[in-house]
C-alpha cells in the first residue's frame, strides 16, 4: 500500500512564531549599529532564506555577520512569544487518525526546527522535519522532495502562508493549500496570484479535502 504524506510549512503555518523571528531579526540589526526594520517589512520576508532577508533589510550590509548574528540571538528567544495555532493539534491528529504521514517541509535549518516543534509540543503529531540544509530553498521543491524521500511516501498535498510554499508544492507535483490567518505572512491577495488549489483562512478545511 503506498504511503501518502502531507507537508506543511512551519512558521505561520503551524506555529505563531512571527513575533520572535521579528524580534530576532531587529535584535541582529541593532547589534550591527542598524535601524530596526519595524515587522511589516521584516514580515514580508519570512519564508526567505535568512541572508536573502538581510540583503534585502540591509543593502550593502555584512549579511554573514548578520545571519550568524541572528543564529546566535534566535536560539535564546524563540519560545518567547511563539506557540501553535490552535487548529493545529486538531488537525494533525485527524489527518495521522486518517493514514497520512505528516512532514514539516520549512527553510529553517533542520536542527532549528526540530527544536522548536519539540519545545512547543509538536514533535510527536509529526514523523518527519525536514529544514533546508545547503540545498536550494523553497520556491524550489527540494525540502519537499527530501521529506517524501526520508518518509519513503508520496506528497499529496503541501501546506503553507506563503507564495513560496505554494510554488514549492506546485514545483513538486503536489496539490497546494494556502492559509491565510489575520497574522499571515503573506496576504490573501498575494496568496491567490499564485493560484493555491485551495486558499483558506484556517487549517481545519484541508480536513474536508483529504
Amino acid at each position: 500500500m503506498t504511503r501518502r504524506a502531507i507537508c506543511f510549512d512551519l512558521d505561520g503555518t503551524l506555529v505563531d512564531s512571527l513575533p520572535d523571528i521579528i524580534g530576532s531579526i531587529a535584535a541582529a540589526m541593532v547589534e550591527h549599529g542598524l535601524p530596526d526594520p519595524g515587522d511589516a517589512p521584516v514580515r514580508a520576508l519570512v519564508g526567505r532564506p535568512l541572508e536573502d532577508m538581510f540583503a534585502t533589510l540591509s543593502p550593502g550590509g555584512d549579511v554573514a555577520a548578520l545571519s550568524a548574528s541572528y543564529r546566535r540571538i534566535y536560539p535564546t528567544r524563540f519560545t518567547q512569544r511563539s506557540a501553535p495555532f490552535v487548529d493545529t493539534v486538531e488537525v494533525l491528529e485527524a489527518l495521522r487518525a486518517k493514514g497520512y504521514l505528516l512532514a514539516v517541509t520549512t527553510t529553517k535549518r533542520s536542527e532549528m526546527a526540530r527544536a522548536l516543534v519539540t519545545a512547543l509540543g509538536l514533535a510527536d503529531h509529526l514523523d518527519h522535519v525536514q529544514g533546508t540544509d545547503g540545498f536550494p530553498a523553497k520556491p524550489a521543491p527540494d525540502v519537499i522532495q527530501r521529506a517524501l524521500t526520508a518518509l519513503d511516501a508520496d506528497g499529496v498535498w503541501m501546506v503553507g502562508d506563503t507564495t513560496h510554499d505554494v510554488r514549492a508544492g506546485q514545483a513538486a507535483g503536489l496539490l497546494t493549500y494556502a492559509v491565510c490567518r489575520p497574522e499571515a505572512t503573506h496576504d490573501r491577495e498575494t496568496l491567490a496570484a499564485a493560484a493555491p488549489d485551495h486558499l483558506e483562512e484556517s487549517l481545519l478545511p484541508l480536513l474536508d479535502l483529504v
